[in-house]
């Protein structure tokens, strides 16, 4: 299937297998690049776009050789990269954990957003593609901002679709080690509350606990137990927005660091000087796209949370 969007009068292309699999939605906004999720929406919901002469829902999924009716778009011109993003990109090559000839796994620092947008120009996977641009780099899953860790990128258009694939079926394990505030008791606490993403002024995502939110499942088992704190290992079989910190503050015991969903009272930001989000993906295991082996990548705690836990133990 050819790339780049439709601009001029209406345009009908066949799916190809690479593109098999892939929701409508998601296929029209990568095809229309910088054109409003609202306007790509009703172009589905308004028949104007359709899939073998009929209309179709956003979440159908496509077929190798269904046929798309695409209807004309009008696009800003793409802005390009700053002259120096190679440069400010090069960095993370050192951050890479794992790579193959379908994806690759880089240690995501706190601080910086997985992709552009809402006032920040470059996130990490627009710094990849200015350092990397043989490779078709997308990204598989995200990372708030203010955590670290594996980030999981694909190289191939097939390798992320198989990769989402085995997102949406759970069988990605996706683990993190947080620092929550108080002491959690027990082996395990599961909190499988459904969570509920708003919009507060100014755009920012906001998540909440609620009966109509989506399904959510987080499970805590906690490691040590230090100076009213809790280090926990947190294993996602689902990856909503915000989870982990949402979860943690319902039941009590919020990240530690976290302005948004924590408390004012925060040990580890007293006496361990803690000046982030204590939150880390710590590892990522999955099978690889071609289904020949199972894939574990490893990711060490950042220095600077390995110096707060020394503080809260009263050894430094």
């Amino acid at each position: 299937m050819s790339d780049g969007p439709a601009t001029g009068g209406v345009q009908r292309i066949r799916v190809d297998e690479d593109d098999a699999g892939r929701r409508l939605d998601n296929f029209l906004l990568s095809r229309f690049k910088g054109l409003p999720r609202s306007r790509v929406y009703r172009m589905i919901r308004g028949g104007e776009v359709r899939v073998n002469g009929g209309r179709a829902r956003p979440d159908r999924r496509l077929q190798a050789g269904d046929e798309l009716r695409l209807p004309p778009v009008r696009l800003a011109p793409p802005r390009s990269p700053p002259p120096d993003a190679p440069e400010r990109g090069r960095w993370l090559a050192d951050r890479v954990l794992y790579e193959d000839r379908d994806l690759l796994v880089i240690d995501k620092p706190a601080g910086l957003a997985v992709h552009g947008g809402s006032g920040i120009s470059l996130g990490a996977i627009e710094l990849l593609r200015a350092t990397r641009q043989d490779d078709n780099l997308e990204l598989v899953h995200r990372l708030d901002r203010e955590t670290s860790g594996c980030l999981l990128i694909a190289k191939r258009r097939p390798a992320l679709r198989r990769l989402h694939a085995q997102l949406r079926d759970g069988t990605v394990r996706k683990l993190y080690v947080a620092l929550l505030v108080g002491q959690l008791r027990g082996p395990e606490r599961i909190v499988d509350d459904p969570l509920l993403t708003t919009q507060r002024r100014g755009g920012e995502r906001y998540v909440t606990v609620a009966a109509g939110g989506k399904p959510a499942r987080s499970r805590f088992r906690p490691r040590e137990v230090l100076s009213r704190c809790t280090l926990c290992d947190v294993q996602i079989d689902t990856g909503r927005t915000h989870q982990i910190r949402v979860h943690a503050a319902h039941i009590g015991h919020p990240v530690a660091g976290d302005d948004r969903y924590g408390t004012g009272v925060d040990p580890a930001v007293r006496k361990g000087k803690l000046q982030r989000l204590f939150l880390h993906a710590s590892s990522l295991s999955f099978d690889s796209p071609s289904g020949e082996r199972v894939i574990n990548v490893q990711c060490a705690l950042p220095a600077e949370l390995e110096q707060v836990l020394e503080k809260l133990r009263g050894r430094s």
